[in-house]
């Protein structure tokens, strides 16, 4: 007899009940309808179509554009009893054929493919010779030529409403605007499709984005070992150069981290992204070339070190994180060169003009989100049309809210400032004009004399630098990356005039968190601690033995449930969130019997071992280094141990070269990126590497920078 939907749920699946919609899309498709479903990552999309090829007589076939989906959705749904399969360039001949014949003869109920593979002849006359339940296109937005994630198969998906009419599809995607829904309707012949929109908030993320990166990487520490010290997450960056120094940084620190980009070999990306999936607490560093489809529920963070293209990238990203529905966090910290890169890149490419327009307002987009001042979600949420009438409570801005103030006269005197100086300088020499900096290069150029010279004084160059971070994050000025320097555009126009007010995001030192305010999690109480080890000793025992994901076996949510309850029949163990018939009959009395060998008691606290300070290191520059990492700032160990700046600033070069140290990490307080990137130029220009003699440098630079300072910058350059 042919189970219910919610007989499938709960006997198959383990779950009690629907979430969202989930129920009338899947008797939408039961009944023979088509659907468009628009659910947030984490939401239970798969469910929308595993449920109904299930109920429905034939094999359910599943378009989706990357193989690890296809393997991982595969590995979750043998382990709960159904019969499935895919068919990529990953198996062999002789697997692809049990599989072709496993269909015909009716002994599959779901079947993955990719686009490419489906719409070829012989899939498609294979499939004539089936029973086909439904047709579900995963991923629906690669169907827009306007989004971030475009394969121009998926617009011929379209041929299969008329090659099958009489089979409902669904088209499935957590990230489309008006316009890409819009447009998925029209490709993939849906206009009479049921259509299903979820909220797209994520409240279990909490969203942080940087305000400043000239010191991402400790920033980024710092939030690993305040927040995540074991867990699994991924980092994205923009290069591959930047994915792989970060993951050998990140090693260095102690902590495992794996490189994915298009640069490596299928072979090792393969690899890294099954040790990602299959082991405890791996990390990912890596390009936009990872993550889409990947079904890992446990990814307690994402992390940016680069600035992502537009919103929809940003939102699909950061909601891999937690789709078990945990706490999680979407952390960012970007700086002013990254807005530079994406637009040149976007200007310098060969697209259509209409393209590159759309693009750069997506990019205006993003930039308005990160500099606002306002809660984030609701930013978030608005670009998807979508209105939260209360901020969250769930991101920086509304748990630290930032201070603004009427920047507009200052925005008036740095656009003036631009325009007095003929619009070819850098931001740094339009700042030593405002503040009133008097040196030889500003005497040449007669810039002393100009009516904006020192009308700025009442400003610092830091806040002078923020400024125009804004102004040019936000529109009001363009920066020609070929000579960096800074010009005025037509929306300077009304800001100088005055039709238009600038509020400016007041800038915050970042404080060191005592440990009273970090904020740790601990989904498990103490008391639980050893058995919640246990289990997932044993889960990962098995997870090894049938060659699939700890997750697969059981969530996380599951195990810190087992703990607390601890149940130990079987009525209980089934009564636990997520866990079914088959699930207990697979694993069940392995799990309890380890239950039943943890009575409660208390567990013993662990401390994490001290950082072992480089051995190649002098005692002198050891003491230096160790006050540092013990958050004491430059002038502080001056003062502790009687000694120059510039000999503390050389001690700090000595460990930034043995590895121990970054040199933004170390000139973070004190040096501003601009000027780390002057130093930067000037060297290459000068063909000066670290190790050399720091006096040419010096000199070229008008004396302006510490010699100390200046090895600090030269040992951190590659």
């Amino acid at each position: 007899m042919q189970q219910s939907p919610q007989e499938i749920l709960k006997t198959i699946f383990g779950y009690d009940e629907f979430r969202h919609n989930q129920a009338d899309i899947i008797q939408s498709l039961v009944t023979g309808k088509d659907a468009f479903v628009l659910m947030p990552t984490g939401g239970g999309k798969s469910l929308c179509y595993q449920i109904p090829a299930l109920v429905r007589q034939g094999i359910g076939v599943v378009v989706s554009p990357l193989i690890a989906l296809m393997q991982d959705q595969v590995d979750a749904l043998r382990q709960v009893g159904i019969r499935a399969a895919f068919i990529n360039s990953s198996i062999s001949f002789i697997e692809k054929q049990d599989t072709e014949e496993a269909m015909l003869r009716g002994e599959l109920d779901i079947l993955y493919v990719a686009p490419e593979r489906l719409l070829m002849e012989p899939m498609l006359n294979l499939l004539d010779q089936c029973h086909i339940s439904l047709f579900a296109i995963d991923e629906a937005h690669c169907v827009s030529q306007w989004g971030h994630d475009f394969r121009k198969e998926y617009q011929q998906l379209h041929q299969l409403a008329s090659r099958f009419p009489n089979v409902p599809r669904i088209a499935l995607t957590a990230t489309a605007d008006a316009k890409t829904r819009e447009e998925i309707l029209n490709q993939l012949n849906l206009q009479d499709a049921g259509i299903f929109v979820n909220s797209f908030d994520r409240p279990n993320i909490h969203y942080t984005i940087a305000e400043s990166a000239s010191n991402a990487r400790a920033s980024l520490l710092k939030f690993l070992d305040d927040k995540h010290p074991d867990d699994a997450g991924i980092i994205y960056c923009l290069s591959r150069k930047k994915v792989e120094s970060t993951a050998e940084w990140l090693m260095q620190k102690g902590r495992l981290a794996l490189p994915y980009h298009a640069g490596l070999s299928q072979e090792q990306r393969k690899q890294n992204q099954q040790r990602f999936l299959r082991e405890e607490g791996v990390i990912i560093v890596a390009t936009i070339a990872f993550g889409m489809g990947i079904d890992k529920p446990d990814v307690r963070f994402v992390a940016h070190l680069s600035l992502p293209k537009n919103i929809e990238s940003y939102y699909q990203e950061t909601g891999r994180a937690g789709r078990d529905g945990e706490p999680a966090d979407a952390w960012m910290s970007y700086g002013l060169q990254d807005v530079i890169f994406l637009r040149q890149m976007l200007d310098s490419s060969d697209a259509q003009e209409q393209f590159k327009r759309v693009m750069q307002f997506k990019l205006q987009a993003l930039l308005a989100m990160c500099e606002m001042a306002t809660c984030r979600r609701q930013a978030l949420l608005a670009y998807f049309d979508e209105e939260m009438a209360e901020p969250c409570g769930n991101c920086d801005n509304c748990q630290n809210p930032p201070e603004t103030w009427d920047a507009t006269k200052a925005a008036q005197m740095a656009l003036s400032c631009v325009y007095r100086t003929g619009q070819r300088f850098g931001v740094t020499y339009v700042v030593d004009i405002l503040v009133g900096k008097t040196d030889q290069r500003i005497a040449n150029n007669g810039h002393d004399r100009v009516s904006t010279w020192g009308i700025g004084k009442d400003y610092t160059q830091v806040e002078w630098k923020g400024i125009f971070r804004e102004l040019i994050a936000l529109g009001y000025l363009s920066v020609d990356m070929e000579h960096g320097v800074v010009k005025l555009v037509e929306k300077s126009r009304n800001l100088l005039k005055g039709a238009e007010t600038f509020m400016a995001r007041k800038q915050r030192k970042q404080q060191k968190l005592s440990k009273a305010e970090k904020k740790v999690r601990a989904t498990v109480a103490e008391e639980d601690q050893e058995l919640h080890e246990a289990l997932r000793t044993l889960r990962t025992k098995l997870a090894t033995e049938q060659g699939v994901p700890p997750y697969v076996i059981f969530h996380d949510s599951v195990l810190n449930d087992l703990s607390v309850y601890r149940p130990t029949t079987d009525a209980g163990f089934t009564a636990i969130h997520g866990v079914g018939q088959a699930k207990l009959d697979k694993f069940g009395e392995a799990f309890m019997d380890i239950i039943r060998q943890h009575p409660k008691a208390d567990s013993a606290k662990t401390v994490k071992p001290r950082t072992r300070v480089n051995a190649a290191l002098s005692d002198t520059v050891s003491d230096s280094l160790e006050l540092f990492n013990h958050g004491m700032s430059v002038d502080d160990i001056c003062e502790k141990r009687e000694l120059k700046p510039s000999t503390i600033y050389s001690h700090l070069a000595n460990a930034i070269e043995a590895g121990e140290l970054e040199s933004r990490q170390v000139l973070s307080d004190t040096v501003e990126e601009a000027d780390i990137q002057e130093i930067e130029a000037m060297a290459k220009y000068m063909e000066i590497k670290n190790g050399d003699a720091m006096s040419p440098l010096f000199e070229a630079l008008e004396e302006k920078w510490d010699y100390g300072i200046l090895r600090c910058v030269m040992a951190g350059v590659e």
